[in-house]
């Protein structure tokens, strides 16, 4: 079956159950080694959607607009098993097609994931990262400005904070196209800031962090671009201190399990970085 003859395609999606005590929501990042499971005090329902191809119509959608983007763009970069070559070289180049894409002066990359889809082996450290079936964002406001104090100075922090800065995931397939457990992104046009999302608690070893949970709402537009390759990137907001007229925030996004995967498709591997994407006129030494 042809990339363009798929339409849209029947799956499900999980989706956030609040804790049975109102408590707020809490989910510690340590792994639990034995189950493969980040411990939480909430539960997920699995809920049916339908996820449209968008290929073909990319330009219909955009950062500040539908809170993601698609983009062709060719890495030079291809040692993604090398963790500091990943830093030393795919990082700069990142950082460069960022800037062009969103006309950002600054741009900081905070850290990275690979994540591959292996049946039969646990998440259980960074060398096993898998694909995260759940709705999530992941930044809330607090957080997204609390990151903006870890990963710049003590003195320029308060400057870029008084322009608009984003949070923003580039996220690629690497090594062959993603065919297998791809990303669906959730249009934020369709989504209730107040009813749909929930600030959670994310528990590091030695920090607070937060993060929104998504609860389900029959109005959620999904979206993905079916058998994205490595010469093809998109563009995942997480968050925008632009926070008012018709500008998109954020989008939550998904790895899901698309029932026209072929079963001799190659399994999902990717890689998605997280930057602090910047607006600001401030020297570049500040």
């Amino acid at each position: 079956m042809s990339i363009s003859n798929i339409v849209t395609v029947p799956t499900i999606l999980n989706y956030f159950q609040p804790p049975l005590d109102g408590s707020k929501p809490w989910i510690q990042v340590d792994i639990d080694s034995k189950t493969g499971e980040r411990p939480s005090n909430f539960t997920q329902e699995e809920r049916r959607a339908d996820i449209e191809n968008v290929r073909g119509r990319e330009s219909e959608y955009g950062l500040d607009v539908s809170g993601f983007t698609f983009y062709e763009h060719q890495s030079n970069f291809k040692n993604f098993e090398d963790d500091v070559a990943v830093k030393d070289v795919y990082y700069k180049e990142s950082i460069d097609l960022i800037k062009k894409v969103t006309g950002a002066n600054r741009v900081v990359l905070f850290d990275h994931t690979i994540r591959r889809n292996r049946p039969g082996v646990l998440d259980v450290s960074e060398e096993t990262r898998a694909p995260v079936p759940r709705v999530h964002v992941d930044q809330t406001p607090e957080s997204a400005t609390k990151r903006v104090h870890m990963h710049t100075s003590e003195d320029l922090a308060p400057l870029l904070l008084k322009h608009r800065f984003q949070i923003i995931n580039l996220w690629r397939p690497i090594n062959h196209p993603a065919i297998d457990y791809p990303l669906a992104l959730c249009d934020y046009r369709s989504i209730d800031w107040d009813k749909d999302l929930v600030p959670t608690t994310l528990k590091f070893a030695h920090r607070i962090g937060e993060t929104f949970s998504v609860k389900y709402n029959p109005q959620h537009k999904w979206k993905y671009q079916r058998g994205m390759r490595p010469d093809e990137v998109v563009f995942i907001k997480c968050f925008d201190s632009r926070m008012y007229g018709n500008t998109a925030i954020l989008t939550p996004h998904t790895a899901f399990i698309d029932p026209t995967t072929p079963k001799d498709a190659p399994l999902r591997e990717s890689i998605e970085l997280r930057a602090l994407v910047f607006y600001d006129n401030l020297p570049t030494e500040a």
